[in-house]
């Protein structure tokens, strides 16, 4: 029997012993990620915006331009997918499932440097932006497209300097919405995929089985990612050593019990490591183009 979303999105937290790992509350944040606004997109500033065949509807991206944005350089740009909505657990972590509540590109950036566009999954019969899994996955692969495509053209994002980041359901998306085809899939640079991994659980898809996943997963073509998770990131290294599929697979724990996207808004040494990671995917030396 096909499990139920309410019983899939129970299981996201679902690692025994959580209640031993601390709080990230109980860490200061250092960083408060910006409001999304309507208006005409500027330095330092997050708007809300669509891309040109959603026009008139209720589907929209976030775009922010960093501080030292210049539209006379090419700027590196993190995209990002947000989890699943409607999610809180016992330790007061939420999720709302949009554009608006996603974190791990201004953790990153702190702001300056990144381009960042946050995306959204596509309802395609209400119009609007799907707040549970994938709306209809293949608008949804359309619209990333489009929007990537829009801001490298308007916004001076760099077609070459191209992250793709999630968390949770985003996560899963990094592989099942990132390496879709081998169109989206020539996008990206490295891959930042935070708590879940497309593959590791039979998710509620219509293609959710290992045979499909890993036929996605071969799009990687040695291409560089940083795996995290809460608590403990073995199951994805388990997972991915079983696949035979080789590449530059960084992975590391989030030594927090929590389900939410908020460790990157604090100074602790994971987020400097995968601060360290993104340089270094960057530099010219490791560039693939």
């Amino acid at each position: 029997m096909k499990p139920s979303r309410r019983e899939f999105l129970a299981a996201l937290a679902a690692v025994p012993g959580a209640e031993e790992f601390p709080d990230i509350r109980s860490v200061p944040p250092d960083l408060e990620t910006p409001a999304v606004v309507d208006g005409a997109p500027a330095p330092g500033k997050r708007v809300r915006q669509t891309t040109s065949a959603y026009r008139g509807t209720q589907v929209h991206h976030a775009l922010y331009l960093p501080e030292d944005w210049d539209r006379k350089r090419r700027h590196p740009m993190i995209v990002e997918y947000a989890g699943n909505g409607n999610y809180k657990n016992e330790f007061g972590d939420v999720s709302e499932g949009t554009v608006e509540g996603s974190n791990l590109g201004y953790g990153i950036s702190a702001g300056k440097r990144f381009v960042w566009l946050c995306l959204p999954y596509v309802d395609l019969t209400h119009k609007r932006n799907e707040i549970l899994w994938w709306g209809d996955v293949e608008a949804t692969v359309r619209y990333c497209r489009q929007a990537v495509r829009q801001v490298c053209s308007e916004y001076a994002g760099d077609p070459a300097a191209v992250l793709l980041a999630g968390f949770s359901r985003g996560a899963i998306a990094c592989n099942y919405i990132g390496l879709r085809n081998d169109s989206i899939a020539s996008l990206w640079r490295g891959f930042i995929p935070y708590s879940h991994y497309d593959g590791v659980r039979n998710w509620p898809n219509t293609d959710r089985d290992r045979a499909s996943a890993l036929r996605r997963l071969r799009r990687l073509q040695g291409r560089p990612s940083f795996i995290c998770h809460e608590r403990s990131i073995d199951a994805t290294k388990e997972y991915l050593a079983a696949t035979g599929v080789q590449a530059p697979f960084t992975f590391q724990a989030i030594h927090f019990r929590n389900h939410n996207d908020q460790w990157v808004l604090r100074d602790i040494p994971e987020r400097r490591n995968l601060r360290t990671w993104v340089d270094h995917v960057l530099s010219k030396n490791s560039s693939r183009r």
